[in-house]
């Protein structure tokens, strides 16, 4: 390892793309022998900013300077030559191969055209046990390893470069508390070694674990840095949002005496902890919390979707058996995913047939369907949430991404429910699309619709729902109204349980 900690240094680096500036002209520099945290909203310009670092995308202006000398990171050879590595979110192994084989793929020890196993499996010891690692074996099969055991090899592999800078994409993203905990230990060794860590994620409550220090950036600009001590989650907050736009919302609808989904002390193995609530016809439930926090998790726990470990799940104050999404569907519960593309539509189908994948059973009740029958199903849909489309019979793929999420919304209405279960529904939507989509849930809470809403963008949830629960670390801690503020809002995700 190096004796002297590296200096990384940023002078005017800038990106566009087009005519969209993704990071203002920046300025400012991160020190060797500290883990320093870069944090922003989605669109804030992290990513741009750690790809550039990682010679993926060539900045349109400025320069990028290590120990005061220019760097030309043309690739990522070039910033693997310079001594700068990146961990990205999704891990890049193999699983079939060993630990040792990932750790040094492409570049293991060879006698002639014979690659030199014990040499391959001493050098992978070796690091691990350099890095804190002994209880990962070179010779097992990175498939055979938890998740956070498969981080340790994904970082260990990028030592292997004996890195001067580091830089860590979300590393805690899939992991369980003990795996964070090792991952943490592990950082620190590698801190103290002098390595300059780069340390992005969306978990900012567990930041004063593991930061030195605070880097924001907001829409493409940055907005400073702090030192960890003095980072309070209002602070944070502060630097992240600035001045936040609230929205205007509109009277409940709630029905104070008609509860249709009670959730019953759910457990999901490792996920979530005891949580209990009721939700009432025409109300709209926000579920906040932090990355990590248990809310997509808790949707799918209630849907069927994933096995719950315990607990009880009422629809309409019966018991639901055995969850599945099949039962709660024939219940009149739906579930719009939050990754829509993949797991909400079919891309290849029409518009027509993607309003009708759900309702089919209702559409054929003797077991029989066609375009004639379900036309009058596509067309309500298509006119109530005023779906903009050439023609039901072209593919969903061709509509923006606002008009695709009424699609997977209408699909679901098809069935006739009682309950939707909302999993990001503004995602990657504009901003007269999210109105569209609030009002619709508005409307839909008028005519008696209960839904549950989870959202990254916290500051929507007090302008669309009637109460917001805070999930962090898989339990229920605060409830509010709807006249909580948006900073208000995250200042509790952040805060430790009460």
């Amino acid at each position: 390892m190096n004796a002297k900690p590296a200096v990384l240094e940023f002078r005017g680096l800038q990106k566009d793309y087009g005519s969209t500036r993704a990071l203002q002209p920046l300025d400012h520099r991160f020190e060797g022998g500290r883990i320093h945290a870069l944090i922003g909203k989605n669109g804030s310009g992290k990513s741009t900013l750690i790809k550039m670092t990682a010679g993926a995308v060539a900045p349109s202006a400025g320069e990028i300077l290590l120990d005061g000398r220019p760097l030309a990171l043309r690739s990522p050879q070039d910033a693997f030559a310079a001594g700068i590595v990146t961990v990205h979110q999704e891990l890049s192994l193999i699983p079939e191969l060993s630990v040792a084989e990932n750790i040094f793929l492409g570049r293991m020890p060879k006698a002639g055209a014979f690659i030199r196993w014990g040499r391959l499996n001493e050098m992978a010891r070796r690091l691990l046990d350099d890095m804190g690692a002994t209880g990962i074996d070179p010779a097992a099969r990175v498939a055979s390893l938890s998740v956070g055991r498969q981080q340790v090899v994904e970082i260990a592999k990028a030592m292997s470069y004996a890195p001067r800078v580091l830089q860590l994409d979300e590393p805690t993203s899939a992991l369980a508390r003990d795996e964070v905990d090792h991952l943490f230990a592990l950082l620190r060794r590698l801190r103290d070694k002098g390595v300059l860590m780069i340390y992005v994620s969306h978990r900012l409550a567990e930041l004063p674990e593991i930061a030195d220090d605070i880097a924001v950036l907001r829409d493409g600009a940055f907005i400073g840095a702090v030192d960890i001590a003095q980072a309070t989650p209002r602070t944070i907050v502060d630097m992240m949002f600035g001045q936040v736009e609230e929205f205007v919302r509109h009277d409940s609808h709630a029905h104070p005496s008609e509860v249709v989904l009670e959730v019953r002390n759910l457990k999901i193995e490792g996920l979530i902890e005891d949580v209990s609530f009721a939700l009432r016809k025409g109300e709209v439930l926000g579920i906040a919390g932090m990355l990590g926090s248990g809310r997509t998790e808790l949707l799918r726990g209630i849907f069927g979707a994933d096995p719950i470990a315990g607990g009880q799940i009422l629809v309409a104050g019966t018991p639901v058996e055995r969850p599945s999404p099949r039962r709660m569907r024939a219940l009149g519960v739906g579930y719009t995913s939050e990754d829509r593309k993949a797991k909400g539509l079919v891309q290849i189908l029409s518009c027509h047939a993607n309003l009708c994948l759900a309702g089919l059973s209702r559409m054929a009740a003797s077991g029989w369907t066609s375009e004639r029958r379900e036309r009058p199903y596509v067309l309500r849909q298509i006119e109530d949430l005023r779906i903009k489309l050439g023609a039901p019979e072209l593919p969903v793929s061709s509509l923006s991404g606002g008009n695709q999420q009424k699609i997977v919304v209408g699909n679901w209405l098809n069935i006739g429910p009682r309950v939707l279960l909302f999993d990001e529904p503004s995602r990657g939507v504009d901003v007269q699309a999210k109105q569209q989509i609030f009002q619709m849930m508005f409307q839909l809470a008028q005519k008696g619709l209960a839904a549950i809403v989870v959202s990254t963008e916290l500051e929507e949830l007090p302008a669309v729902c009637d109460r917001i629960l805070v999930l962090k670390n898989g339990r229920l801690s605060h409830e509010f109204g709807p006249d909580i503020g948006a900073k208000a809002l995250y200042e509790a995700c952040m805060a430790d349980p009460s």
